[in-house]
């Protein structure tokens, strides 16, 4: 974090533009994007940091109809807010550095430095983008990686004083600081510069999704913030523990990367309510569809059909990490949870999170599980329900936030005009060319 601000929790909330979609059709008069508008004005208004919008590049069989692509999204989102940041999640396996560094450029100008880059290497889509199966994890990430190295290195190409104002009041372009990066790796051959001016944050602020050993270490190496499924106290000491520990091996800065977790919060304004709630969520889950739920969460290759509802799953039918080309992090949390002696019905129950953080209770229970995280240095961004529900909204403003806020954890208000600002987050020093040769 800046030694100029005192550490604070930073907030984030979804901007929409996924499975609403479908309920938003069944109303002419709606669009996802109106639902969406709706939501960043709420989320500003209680100074909520960020919007955050998913992705999935699939038509979704267990039910979800995937997402709006997610860069239009924020682009317009960008145009009725002024101080919200704007993350869009992107692949960096079926998208190539140039483009990708031209588009987020493009959205840290139109949005004045309020950009960010959720990377993921996807787990799915590969029918969609081309012959041939998804590429192994391992390729993924060094795909990932070389990505970084030349989006980085096309954002830096600029120096921060190539273009000035003239006497005139006409831009001046001053060719000799603007460099090519001549990039030939790998994956890519990229002769640069960049053909857009140097971005209002320098680099719009990269977040990189995943934790298994490969993504722990992509995110070591570049992420300022990693988002992760970190479900319990334990698992997010020990993720936290080990991916700064690379990164301060790797010459980073104590304090990085940030730890983004997802929470899946139910409120009740009484325990008892929010007991409730959540007993009545589990008494609604449609089991047999949970077996392909947790399929799903063991890598997608299991079959669960003959496994009794209350019987542990045999060892048999755990996945080999090694063999999974997708989601590592996530199967390793459900191997885990099976090995420990979960029966296949509490799998399904815990299924309904995805692997996701979840509390249930009053917004000061809540918010006591948020601060042990955020004491305990294994949470430094976290998400907020749902705004657009009304019900959802008091509680998690004026319920959760006012009562952070209270506690001092929060910060009251923005505290810069960028995004990279309002996070803490330090200008990164340009590397230049020299580092990709």
């Amino acid at each position: 974090m800046s030694t100029k601000q005192p550490r604070t929790l930073r907030t984030v909330t979804g901007a929409g533009g996924t499975s609403e979609t479908y309920d938003l059709a069944l109303d002419p008069g709606s669009s996802t994007l109106d639902r969406a508008v709706r939501v960043a004005r709420l989320a500003e208004a209680a100074r909520i940091d960020a919007l955050f919008t998913a992705d999935l590049l699939r038509f979704d069989a267990q039910g979800g109809i995937g997402t709006q692509e997610p860069l239009v999204f924020v682009s317009a989102l960008s145009q009725v807010t002024s101080r919200i940041g704007l993350i869009a999640t992107v692949s960096s396996t079926f998208h190539h550095p140039f483009n990708l560094a031209r588009l987020f450029g493009t959205l840290d100008h139109v949005s004045k430095g309020r950009a960010a880059w959720n990377l993921v290497t996807s787990a799915v889509g590969e029918e969609n983008f081309g012959p041939g199966g998804l590429p192994s994890p391992e390729d993924r990430y060094a795909r990932a990686a070389e990505t970084l190295e030349v989006v980085n290195a096309l954002w830096d190409s600029w120096e921060h004083d190539a273009l000035t104002v003239g006497a005139d009041g006409r831009a001046v372009l001053h060719r000799d600081r603007v460099h090519p990066v001549h990039h030939a790796g790998r994956f890519f051959e990229v002769a640069g510069p960049l053909n857009i001016p140097p971005l209002p944050q320098g680099r719009p602020v990269q977040i990189q999704a995943g934790q298994s050993d490969a993504g722990r270490a992509l995110g070591a190496r570049f992420a300022e913030i990693v988002f992760t499924s970190l479900p319990t106290l334990e698992i997010a000491a020990d993720f936290t523990r080990r991916i700064r520990g690379e990164a301060r091996r790797l010459g980073r800065r104590d304090g990085l990367p940030l730890i983004f977790s997802s929470l899946h919060a139910t409120y009740g304004a009484t325990e008892r309510e929010a007991r409730r709630l959540v007993r009545e969520r589990h008494e609604a889950i449609d089991f047999e569809r949970g077996r392909a739920q947790v399929a799903d969460m063991l890598g997608g290759g299991v079959d669960l059909s003959d496994v009794p509802l209350d019987a542990r799953l045999p060892e048999s039918l755990l996945p080999d990490l090694t063999t999974v080309n997708g989601r590592r992090g996530r199967v390793e949390i459900f191997s885990g949870y099976a090995r420990a002696g979960r029966t296949l019905r509490e799998l399904v129950v815990a299924a309904q999170d995805t692997g996701h953080w979840a509390e249930a209770g009053t917004p000061e229970q809540i918010a006591d599980a948020v601060e042990e995280r955020f004491r305990a240095g294994v949470l430094d961004v976290i998400t907020l329900g749902d705004l657009a529900d009304p019900v959802q909204h008091d509680f998690a403003v004026n319920g959760l936030l006012h009562e952070l806020r209270r506690r001092k954890i929060v910060a009251p208000d923005y505290t810069g005009a960028t995004l990279r600002e309002n996070l803490g987050l330090e200008r990164p020093a340009r590397v230049g060319t020299a580092a990709l040769r």
